[in-house]
């Protein structure tokens, strides 16, 4: 090709690179597909692939990172499956071309062998010409292994005088990483039971290197069909085989630490965990960083890289041994595999020196960090374990030790597990539960003492699970905390009470005095920006006057809040909207803090009364009942007692002054239909 040919082409090329780098979904087979055109062109001198691979790799990425183009990460990723597979696509149309003189040479060495006397001259004067000048390196044996003749090429190759390499047998060409059929193959050969087989074979150099080739032997037979000679071809493959080794290494090792990534793990973990594999154990230790995202969020993420480096080398100096794989398999996230472990306890003792490794402070940027981390220790023999259960049962495990204060490991139990991906579960699937209508509420009146006579019910929010039934607040209120779902399932509880008050009042049912309906509001719906808009939203939406709902708030979320806090309470107090102080004596407040609280009234846990079930009555119990009471009326506050069960009970109360009251005495939760007006 002209020059101008050439630099069509390689704009071509580079467009379809381009293409592919943005296809989505992404496929790097066009990467193939230039390197057999590379080698079409011709483009296979010693140096070529990987100055054309550079090229790309400094030019083709830096404008893929260009404004409104892809993702750093991912844009590198995406260029190093593209390079991989240029050379893939390179390396096989090579081998193709090589097959092709490869045969060119079988078929001029048979043809030597055939033609009669006066042509064997210029044929063997063409088989020289090939011999001489291929870029192949080309040797010639008899079948002891003693070798007769080679080619330049070769002698360049293995880096040896003629003698050395005449001196020497093909037998005695051995390394230690030959794959064990190579010299299977050879025998076989040599023993004429075959023709021909094409390994990849190290060689030995002078200098003390390694030549990496793909070796063709063939077997040479007289006129008669018996062996003569062994023709070996041979392509230096020692550059390409770098740089293979290279995108192998990038493509499973963490580029900060240097660490074996995810990929590496799971596919070392796969391995150990196959039935063949020859293991019958594994333990693992899965290490998350406590705090780790803090760092970042107030030192930068180059204070954060740093931090990372430092805990992967104490980490790697402390874990290292045989049978052991130390990887990094997300951000601040660790996990260290034992293949074999002699005990249970040899893992353990290796989460115990992960711990140790990085207790010490950590010195980056010239202050020093505190490290702390949470480890989830697992060990099981390998036919029990697939490596997705293994993992998760890990970081499952992780969480645990986690939430038991950090800085400390904890060891799997199916229990927990159990546990926690039934957590897992319901989290996962409270968002479609909402939209799903999947909540509905059930009402547990509230008892006026003095008369008897319903006042009105609390409404409790429940879940028909398809797969675990009814679940009470308890199992899925702190789950919706937790992911922030408790604002617009509270909101939606909250219209619910209110549109069934509505309804109540429709009914008649309260007489003169309408029933008054009281929702729990979480510590997140309190620092909720609409909560005050919200609410009186929904009473004006259905005409229910504000004195019939009460908004129910527990001691601790309330006393915990400053002025600022207090603001929207006090805002819908001011209105008419009722304020209940839930779960009383179980916070950490003062009494007199109630002074300063929107409350208008006191609910009274039922750790208090549970003394008054029993005859005669606790007297301990009774007296800091009616000191509650006592207080609790002198700051204008009406008492509500929780946890009702029994008639000596529910007289006692009523005797210190309890205002209402509800619990299973009376009645327990039901529908709003069922509802009763008297007990």
């Amino acid at each position: 090709m002209t020059r101008e040919e050439f630099a069509e082409l390689l704009l071509e090329l580079t467009h379809r690179l381009t293409a592919a780098l943005h296809a989505h979904p992404f496929d790097p087979a066009p990467g193939q597909a230039v390197g057999e055109e590379l080698v079409r062109a011709h483009c296979t001198g010693a140096d070529s692939l990987p100055r054309m691979l550079d090229v790309i790799d400094a030019y083709l990425l830096l404008y893929c990172l260009e404004p409104d183009r892809l993702e750093t990460e991912d844009a590198r990723v995406r260029c190093t499956r593209l390079q991989h597979a240029i050379a893939a696509g390179f390396a096989r149309a090579l081998q193709e071309r090589t097959r092709s003189e490869q045969e060119t040479l079988s078929r001029a060495a048979l043809t030597a062998q055939k033609e009669i006397a006066g042509a064997l001259h210029e044929s063997e004067a063409r088989f020289r010409a090939i011999f001489r000048d291929a870029a192949l390196g080309i040797g010639i044996a008899d079948m002891e292994g003693r070798i007769i003749d080679f080619n330049d090429s070769l002698a360049r190759m293995l880096g040896g005088s003629d003698y050395h390499i005449r001196s020497r047998n093909v037998r005695d060409w051995t390394h230690p990483d030959d794959a064990p059929e190579v010299w299977r193959l050879q025998g076989e050969l040599m023993r004429g039971e075959r023709d021909h087989y094409r390994v990849e074979k190290p060689y030995p150099r002078s200098d003390g290197t390694v030549l990496w080739t793909n070796l063709t032997v063939s077997l040479l037979r007289d006129p008669n069909g018996e062996p003569q000679y062994m023709l070996a071809i041979v392509e230096d493959i020692s550059e390409r085989r770098l740089f293979n080794l290279r995108l192998r290494y990038q493509a499973t090792h963490d580029e900060l630490t240097h660490l074996p990534n995810r990929a590496l793990f799971f596919e070392r973990l796969e391995q150990a965990l196959n039935p063949d594999s020859g293991y019958r154990r594994v333990g693992l230790c899965y290490l998350d960083l406590d705090g780790f995202k803090a760092v970042n969020d107030s030192l930068g993420h180059a204070v954060g890289d740093q931090l990372l480096i430092a805990v992967a080398e104490r980490l790697e100096e402390a874990l290292a041994g045989r049978g052991r794989l130390l990887a990094r398999i997300g951000g601040d996230e660790f996990v260290a595999m034992v293949l074999d472990p002699s005990s249970p306890a040899e893992v353990v003792e290796l989460a115990h020196r992960a711990l140790e490794a990085i207790s010490a402070p950590v010195e980056v940027g010239g202050r020093e960090l505190m490290v702390r981390t949470s480890i989830g220790v697992v060990e099981g023999a390998v036919s029990e374990l697939s490596s997705a259960e293994v993992l998760r049962s890990a970081e499952i495990t992780m969480y645990r030790a986690k939430s038991e204060g950090g800085n400390r490991y904890a060891v799997a139990d199916p229990d927990s597990d159990a546990r926690a991906i039934s957590r897992h579960h319901l989290t996962h699937h409270l968002p479609g539960a909402l939209k799903g209508c999947e909540f509905f509420i059930e009402y547990q009146p509230l008892i006026r003492m003095a008369d008897g006579r319903t006042e009105g019910a609390e409404a409790l929010v429940r879940w028909s699970h398809p797969r675990h039934g009814v679940l009470g607040p308890d199992r899925f209120i702190p789950l919706a905390e937790h992911t922030g779902l408790i604002v617009p399932l509270g909101r939606w509880v909250l219209r619910e009470a209110v549109r069934q008050a509505r309804e109540w009042q429709d009914e008649g049912r309260g007489g003169a005095e309408p029933l008054r309906v009281n929702v729990n509001l979480s510590p997140r719906q309190l620092h909720h920006p609409d909560l005050v808009e919200e609410t009186v939203g929904v009473l004006e939406e259905f005409r229910v006057a504000p004195e019939a709902l009460c908004l129910e708030v527990t001691e601790s979320a309330m006393v915990r809040a400053d002025d600022h806090e207090l603001k929207p309470l006090r805002k819908l107090s001011e209105l008419g909207v009722g304020i209940a102080l839930d779960d009383f004596g179980t916070g950490y407040s003062n009494l007199a803090s109630l002074r300063r609280l929107p409350a208008g009234t006191l609910k009274l846990d039922r750790s208090f009364t549970e003394g008054l079930q029993h005859h005669p009555a606790d007297p301990v119990d009774l007296k800091i009942v009616d000191g509650i009471v006592s207080l609790a009326h002198t700051l204008g506050l009406a008492v509500t007692v929780e946890g009702v069960e029994t008639s000596g009970q529910a007289d006692r109360l009523r005797e210190l002054g309890c205002d209402s009251a509800q619990g299973w005495y009376y009645a327990r939760p039901g529908p709003p239909e069922q509802l009763p007006i008297t007990v």
